[in-house]
Formats: C-alpha cells, sequence, structure tokens
C-alpha cells in the first residue's frame, strides 16, 4: 500500500477532524450553513488523500476492500453535499415549491448516507490493516 508523506497525512487527518467537528456543529445547530461547507471541505480533503492510497500488490481481496472504500469516500461526498443543500435548500426550486415532497426526498437524508459511509469505512480500514498483515507474514 503507497503510504501518504508527512503532508498529505495531516491533510488526511486535518480532512477527518473537519468532517467530525462539521457533522457534530451541524447536528447541534451551530451554525448549520458554516457547519455544512466544513464538513464538505472535509469530505473532500479526506477523500481525496485516502484515494491517494494506492495498493500496488496482487491481493484481490485488498484490491476489493479499496474499491468498498472508494464506496464509502462517494457517500462521503454526497453526503456532505446533501448537507449543503439542507442548510441552503439549494434543491428546493426543483420541486416547485411543494415542500412536503422536498422534506420527503432530500431532507436529512445527509444522515443516512453518512452512517453508511462510516460503517463501510470503519469495516475496510479495519479489514485492510489486517490482510496488509497477513501478507507481512506470508
Amino acid at each position: 500500500m503507497k503510504q501518504l508523506n508527512k503532508t498529505q497525512t495531516v491533510i488526511f487527518m486535518l480532512g477527518g477532524l473537519l468532517m467530525v467537528i462539521g457533522a457534530g456543529a451541524y447536528a447541534l445547530l451551530f451554525n448549520p450553513k458554516a457547519s455544512a461547507w466544513i464538513f464538505l471541505i472535509g469530505a473532500i480533503l479526506f477523500t481525496l488523500m485516502q484515494a491517494m492510497q494506492i495498493y500496488e500488490g496482487q491481493s484481490l481481496v485488498i484490491k476489493r476492500l479499496k474499491r468498498i472504500q472508494s464506496l464509502a469516500n462517494i457517500c462521503f461526498i454526497i453526503a456532505a453535499l446533501l448537507m449543503v443543500n439542507d442548510a441552503f435548500q439549494l434543491l428546493l426550486p426543483l420541486f416547485k415549491g411543494n415542500y412536503i415532497t422536498y422534506v420527503d426526498y432530500l431532507l436529512n437524508k445527509w444522515v443516512i448516507l453518512l452512517l453508511i459511509a462510516a460503517i463501510l469505512e470503519l469495516y475496510t480500514t479495519h479489514r485492510i490493516s489486517s490482510e496488509l498483515e497477513k501478507d507481512k507474514k506470508r
């Protein structure tokens, strides 16, 4: 697995921290508009740095786990975009003013995607590290 350099590692950790701060502040209603942008910036930084960790080995298991991790990254970005939409209601005009339909389809759906992404991220991170340890022992 290609390791990140020190600058990339700091950006990776900063992205994760911004995601936690943004999601927590948004959930606790501390300036939702700023919190949504903080989460979006963190998600972008986190996913970009994680995408730079390329697996160069032959293990099909780790390759599969990296694809699942990419799916989690996509979910993080979509969750961030939905959070920004919730804060600014950017997509409301597409529903022609029908607020009930907008609420049914889009409002607070970022939480579901964030939960899915977090679970996938935890699973893949744990499994990739254990698979890499197995490869070192061989």
